[in-house]
């Protein structure tokens, strides 16, 4: 008998439970509160690196300055003038150098650049030659070669005058072969007031000297 009314209490309690679902889901305050809550968010901020456009050929150049290009000893000079200006001043002139210095100073001092540095370029040429010493003092001071030299020196140079700074400054160029001479490769050259009728390939004439190999 008590197995029965445990049943139906429990039957009864099962069917109240579903009236009460029924009823709450019928009600419209209950309703709203099951629904569910949509919550906004904002969107997170990312942030995009912009491309970077890449340099074209010749860009940098272009927008470099003049410190800011290759070293200015590297680049070419547009004159002949403008080299000779952009060489260093050496405190002290090595051996070799003033003697190549030397003849372009006595030989063609009063000649425009292009003539003295043909004369220095002619005796760079003959110590490379194998046919005369193979030092410009040698190439210089060689006996019957050259008539500024007078007992195996030079005479007194003005070593403060242009004349002279424009001889060293092209006996650098000349030396270090910055600069083509007009007669590139002569070996021998006279003066144009003379005519000494040698039997050589005549190169051509450079201000007041004649130039030939």
């Amino acid at each position: 008998m008590s197995k029965q009314l445990n049943r139906a209490s429990a039957i009864a309690v099962a069917a109240t439970m579903i009236t009460v679902l029924i009823g709450a889901s019928g009600s419209g305050a209950a309703a709203e509160s099951m629904t569910p809550v949509e919550i906004k968010q904002e969107p997170s901020l990312i942030t995009i690196p912009m491309p970077v456009a890449e340099a074209q050929p010749g860009e940098d150049a272009a927008k470099a300055g003049p410190h800011d290009q290759a070293d200015a000893d590297t680049l070419p000079a547009a004159t002949l003038a403008a080299l000779v200006s952009a060489q260093p001043q050496l405190a002290e002139l090595p051996r070799e150098l003033n003697c190549l210095a030397g003849a372009i100073y006595f030989e063609a001092k009063s000649e425009p650049l292009a003539g003295q540095l043909a004369v220095g370029r002619v005796i760079v040429a003959r110590s490379k030659s194998g046919r005369f010493p193979d030092s410009y003092c040698g190439v210089v001071f060689q006996p019957a070669q050259f008539s500024f030299v007078r007992g195996g020196s030079f005479p007194v140079i003005q070593k403060k005058s242009p004349q002279w700074k424009n001889a060293v400054a092209l006996a650098q160029i000349a030396h270090e072969g910055t600069w083509r001479s007009p007669v590139e490769g002569a070996l021998y050259f006279h003066a144009t007031h003379v005519s000494p009728g040698w039997r050589m390939k005549r190169l051509g004439r450079v201000e007041n000297h004649v130039f030939y190999r």
